[in-house]
């Protein structure tokens, strides 16, 4: 059997910290795994950004609130779940990611959480595993699944890359032009060809 190990943000659903930074007028909070390879070290200017402007947690899940997944993605999951097991494999947070599980109908989700006070503030977050994307990978592998994955930003590389066929989608020019190697496609029809064709088995849109 085969699974398909899906990214969120940015693939499923629209970047939380974005969303958030462009209600809140905090430019520097845009930046993503797509500009700041180093995970740890974005982290640790968003949560710098949170303190020094007081914003906690019961702020940003304000702005989720306000969110839907992106056009077409839960018609993109309803179909790659009829062909493959589904896995989201995150570096978001549960905090995050959780409102949006029910609009996508409740997909498998991998991700990290944040460590908030009584007040609401987040003081720090924890990691699910060091390379949390490519340990479920090998994992999988462990357990002699093939894995077909696809993501759009620098932390998805490493998955992509242990994974049996990888797929950039959505993916800014940047990250496209590091990682040829990958596929690279920007509709939810071209994915599906691009699994379509990354299967072993004789598959059909």
């Amino acid at each position: 059997m085969e699974i398909a190990c899906l990214d969120l943000e940015g693939v499923l659903i629209p970047e939380v910290w974005i969303n958030f930074a462009e209600k809140t007028g905090i430019e520097a909070l845009k930046a993503t795994t797509r500009d700041i390879p180093d995970y740890d070290v974005l982290m640790k200017q968003r949560l710098r950004l949170l303190d020094e402007h007081g914003y906690g947690l019961p702020d940003i899940q304000k702005v989720i609130a306000t969110l839907e997944p992106m056009e077409g993605a839960r018609e993109f999951l309803d179909w790659l779940r009829e062909r493959f097991q589904v896995v989201i494999l995150s570096d978001t947070f549960y905090e995050f990611g959780m409102p949006f599980m029910k609009q996508l109908g409740y997909p498998a989700l991998l991700c990290h959480q944040l460590e908030v006070n009584d007040d609401g503030k987040v003081v720090d977050y924890k990691l699910r595993q060091a390379n949390p994307k490519r340990q479920a990978v090998i994992g999988f592998h462990s357990m002699y699944y093939r894995t077909i994955a696809t993501g759009d930003s620098y932390n998805d590389t490493t998955m992509l890359a242990e994974a049996n066929a990888g797929i950039l989608f959505k993916a800014p020019d940047n990250v496209i032009a590091e990682f040829p190697q990958y596929p690279a496609v920007h509709t939810y029809e071209e994915l599906k060809k691009e699994f379509i064709k990354a299967s072993n088995r004789n598959l059909s849109l």
